[in-house]
């Protein structure tokens, strides 16, 4: 996947990604008297520093996630913060989605205050690299390309590839991949979906790219393609936006998308050698069951605005 279908930080680079929410400076209390010792000034002292260390650990961080917010239903933007809503980081919007549910249990669990930052597909990657940020949740598959400039968690979702053609149209019939040969398609920039995927029709019209998932949508639902290559949630969830799309899913035929599993299996990035931070994530995914994370994209795509998919 993006994307395409389901260890962080070193000590320094904790430091630079994570911003602590308050000041722990400390102001030592004035001596009683003054000719007081040098024994009960070392005291005195020692006692500060501990209250400022104390101070220190009480901290809580802030773990700042991107994603692109228009990709429903792993995450998306919406005006209100209904049914649990984050709000978006400069902006009078907040996020909501799969993704967003995704990152609201693993802060909570790690006991992390929540930023949402909005991005472009391109910039996630480049952003995790420079530490602008802390972690991509951005049903990101976990691809070997990917995986050359930041490091991934276990899977948190599994998505399969499909397709979505016009209910109407030419190919709703489509049974196998070989029954797209010579559609014109199209996908998203920068995921398997296009890069992968639309090569393996034959005789296919492949257009150029789609900048966004909800673009790529557009593009069918106006005629100007046939078919768009995708993962099953934004089908799922590209049906109810537009009842005159038909999915097509052609798994378990011996007439499917040839991926491999990298390809498929969503994860979360983190930049290179955020173990500590890559640790917490495993540790809570750790805890989440296949039915768990069914569960979640359900309730995402059962409240996804329409406008969004």
């Amino acid at each position: 996947m993006k994307k395409k279908a389901i260890s962080i930080l070193l000590a320094a680079a904790m430091t630079l990604a994570m911003t602590a929410c308050g000041s722990s400076e400390q102001t030592a209390a004035p001596a009683a008297e003054t000719t007081q010792t040098a024994e009960t000034e070392a005291q005195d002292g020692t006692e500060g520093a501990a209250e400022t260390e104390s101070a220190d650990a009480g901290e809580t961080k802030t773990l700042r996630v991107a994603m692109e917010c228009g990709y429903a239903p792993y995450n998306w933007t919406q005006p209100d913060d209904a049914n649990g809503a984050v709000p978006i980081q400069d902006s009078a919007d907040y996020a909501y989605g799969y993704d967003v549910m995704m990152a609201k249990l693993i802060a909570e669990k790690l006991g992390y205050d929540l930023q949402i930052v909005k991005l472009d597909w391109d910039s996630l990657v480049p952003a995790v690299q420079s530490g602008t940020i802390d972690c991509v949740i951005a049903g990101q598959s976990i691809t070997s390309e990917r995986l050359e400039m930041v490091d991934f968690s276990e899977p948190y979702y599994y998505a399969s590839v499909v397709g979505l053609v016009k209910a109407d149209g030419e190919y709703a019939d489509a049974a196998g991949l070989s029954d797209l040969a010579g559609a014109t398609c199209t996908s998203q920039l920068g995921t398997i979906w296009y890069d992968v995927c639309l090569g393996q029709i034959e005789n296919a019209d492949i257009q150029p790219a789609q900048e966004s998932a909800p673009a790529m949508l557009v593009a069918l639902e106006s005629g100007r393609t046939d078919l768009i290559v995708t993962d099953m949630p934004t089908a799922m969830a590209a049906c109810i936006a537009y009842p005159d799309l038909k999915l097509l899913d052609f798994t378990g035929t011996d007439d499917d998308f040839e991926v491999s599993e990298e390809e498929i299996n969503i994860g979360i990035s983190v930049q290179k050698g955020n173990t500590e931070l890559l640790d917490g994530i495993n540790s809570v995914l750790a805890e989440l069951t296949t039915e768990d994370y069914e569960k979640m994209m359900n309730d995402a795509i059962s409240v996804q605005p329409l406008s969004e998919s």
